[in-house]
């Protein structure tokens, strides 16, 4: 189609990294602390070559580090990577709150 932009690559950037629900969820289990790969694999329920796509994809964009140890590969969430993320969410705490707020106020009314 002429004049339509074409969709970027999920590797361009954090926000369409995190675009995929997978890779949400591996964040979500990094989160806490650094995990060897087998572990991830186990608790997002996937198999280890697609985890491996994925871990790829979030380190590409800076959002996870990876260390090794011998043959044991560990990886953990990089906070100045996941920083342009927060900063931009929180932009909108403010409205959520407002937001929130008026239902609770209109549900006390009622």
């Amino acid at each position: 189609m002429i004049g339509t932009m074409p969709r970027a690559a999920t590797t361009s950037d954090a926000f369409n990294a995190i675009a995929e629900p997978r890779r949400r969820d591996i964040l979500d289990y990094l989160a806490p602390r650094e995990r060897p790969v087998g572990d991830i694999v186990l608790a997002v329920g996937l198999a280890q070559p697609s985890v491996s796509k994925h871990l790829r994809v979030l380190r590409d964009v800076g959002l996870v580090e990876v260390r090794r140890d011998g043959r044991h590969v560990f990886y953990r969430t990089n906070a100045e990577g996941i920083r342009p993320l927060h900063e931009w969410t929180s932009r909108f705490e403010r409205y959520w709150r407002h937001q929130l707020a008026r239902v609770k106020e209109r549900a006390e009314r009622n």
